[in-house]
């Protein structure tokens, strides 16, 4: 008899706990129905957010009308926004809510130099030549992470649910200038969760070794002494001449070192005029490699350089670091949350003219015309060699210090070459607003998981601990004395910034910047690939 109680004790306490987790995941499942209808509703308020950032058209550290912008709609929805941060004039913390747990959104808000372009014409149409524009899309990330907080916002006021979002933007992320810093000034010490966002060109998300290198960018400034170049040179001691040795030696180099480096640089300074021996010189280098060791190796590489350049030329030389990005490493159990989001939110429904224009710009690139994707990609694992990029982002350093994931969403077409002019095409237009509305659907949902499931954010820490950081900790590639370097793209931005102005979007006169700019969508040349059809 007792027996048999104690079985049906034991049913009962199974079907109240059976019970209790599938009215907690049907009241998951409402709540990311929610958001994702309230995301729908704002889909007009994200079109409006990408055109605007688009048309402000600014390059690192000179962020202002953008920050200024994406930080009063924060404001006006009740965000406490702290501006300036790390040392940073246009970088800023925006944050809404209370307790755990806490979970920062961010993403890039930079533009590219000399990619001025007219969106929705499919081939070489700057709005201003020479001027700098959106030529990544990074115009895009923050009105996704804006529209998926007020609609994750607008939920926990609701339903009472209690957490703490904070926004915040990649500042020159172009120039890997900023990220470090942020790490460096404790912005990211109580988060438990970063949720980046990328522009890409399908819905996507991967775990483990990212695809890309890791970087520190340095500047050599070598000094010498003037002489006039054609009565006396034997007087001169020539920073230019240091700075070419400098470069012939490094190229020589190249031949011994790994595959999987990435070094470039451009001169930076290389003198005033041709009948002065230059006193001052300088050149610009990124080191790329795959692990923190090698990448600090590499850098000791060129300081070596550095140093026997100047005493070639007897002249003198000191350094300073500009940027700076780990190889990221990007958390297992966040990423496949956000995968079986992706899952059930899927690609928009591109039309004919998404793909014409699509079509069209891969044609006229010469690249492989496959139009717009209609599938989502699968959960993408640790990187392999065949699958590194060479590219680097500082979201890396985040990476090693939170539980990280980046969402990649489809508001750029496929196949372009990047950081150029024709990566500017699509991020003012239905593909660029239909695939941002995607993302933060993608986005919001994931957040309310984050928000309702406690044991996610645990997995997500113990993936952190014991296998991300087990034999790996992070140590900065910037030292203590090393500062955001904000004198970058002055020069840049004090010859367009008056000539863009005139430019800027005014979404209280036109509906689109395409209708503004009187642009025909798609604008196609006449012997350019057709849409086979709407998908």
């Amino acid at each position: 008899m007792r027996t048999s109680v104690r079985r049906i004790r034991l049913a009962i306490v199974s079907l109240v706990f059976a019970g209790t987790a599938l009215a907690q995941s049907t009241a998951v499942t409402d709540f990311k129905a929610q958001v994702g209808g309230d995301v729908e509703a704002m889909k007009k308020q994200t079109q409006v957010m990408i055109d605007m950032v688009f048309s402000f058209g600014e390059l690192g550290f000179h962020e202002v009308e953008t920050s200024k912008y994406l930080t009063g709609i924060l404001e006006k929805e009740g965000f406490t926004v702290e501006r300036g941060i790390a040392g940073m004039p246009t970088a800023w913390m925006a944050t809404w809510g209370s307790g755990k747990p806490v979970i920062a959104l961010g993403s890039d808000i930079d533009c590219i130099p000399q990619a001025s372009q007219q969106p929705g014409v499919a081939y070489r149409s700057p709005m201003i030549e020479g001027a700098p524009g959106h030529g990544e899309g990074h115009n895009s990330g923050q009105p996704l992470n804006i529209t998926s907080a007020l609609a994750v916002k607008r939920l926990m006021q609701r339903a009472g649910l209690r957490g703490t979002l904070k926004l915040w933007p990649g500042v020159a992320e172009e120039q890997l200038g900023a990220k470090a810093h942020l790490v460096r000034a404790g912005y990211f010490k109580e988060v438990d969760v970063v949720l980046f966002t990328h522009v890409g060109n399908n819905l996507e998300v991967a775990w483990g070794t990212g695809t890309g290198t890791g970087l520190v960018s340095v500047e050599y400034r070598f000094r010498g002494e003037t002489a006039h170049s054609a009565t006396s040179p034997w007087r001169g001691r020539s920073a230019l001449d240091a700075v070419e040795l400098m470069n012939v030696g490094w190229n020589y180099r190249r031949e011994h070192l790994r595959l999987q480096q990435r070094s470039h640089y451009v001169i930076t300074n290389g003198g005033d005029q041709p009948n002065v021996v230059p006193a001052f010189a300088s050149v610009w280098y990124f080191f790329r490699e795959l692990e923190f060791d090698r990448i600090r190796s590499l850098r000791e590489t060129g300081d070596t350089m550095a140093k026997a350049a100047a005493m070639m030329s007897d002249t003198s030389v000191t350094s300073r670091v500009l940027g700076s990005a780990w190889p990221g490493h990007f958390n297992k159990p966040v990423a496949e949350a956000v995968h079986a989001n992706i899952k059930q939110v899927g690609l928009p429904p591109w039309t004919e003219a998404d793909q014409t224009l699509a079509k069209a710009l891969q044609g006229e690139l010469k690249a492989p015309v496959t139009g717009l994707p209609v599938q989502v990609k699968n959960l993408q694992g640790p990187a392999t060699d065949e699958t590194r990029t060479g590219g680097s982002d500082d979201i890396g350093d985040v990476s090693w210090n939170v539980p990280t994931v980046v969402l990649r969403y489809p508001a750029n077409i496929p196949n372009l070459p990047g950081h150029n002019w024709a990566n500017a095409i699509a991020m003012a237009t239905p593909i660029a607003h239909k695939g941002t509305t995607a993302g933060a659907k993608v986005l919001a949902m994931t957040i309310v998981d984050i928000l309702t499931q406690p044991a996610l954010v645990d997995k997500a820490w113990d993936y952190f601990r014991t296998v991300q950081t087990r034999d790996q900790k992070y140590q900065p590639l910037i030292s203590p004395e090393d500062k955001p370097a904000t004198w970058l793209n002055t020069k840049i931005m004090a010859e367009y910034r008056e000539p863009m102005r005139k430019f800027y979007y005014d979404p209280s006169r036109y509906d689109t910047y395409l209708e503004q700019l009187g642009i025909r969508y798609p604008t196609v040349r006449r012997n350019a690939p057709a849409a086979s059809k709407a998908k």
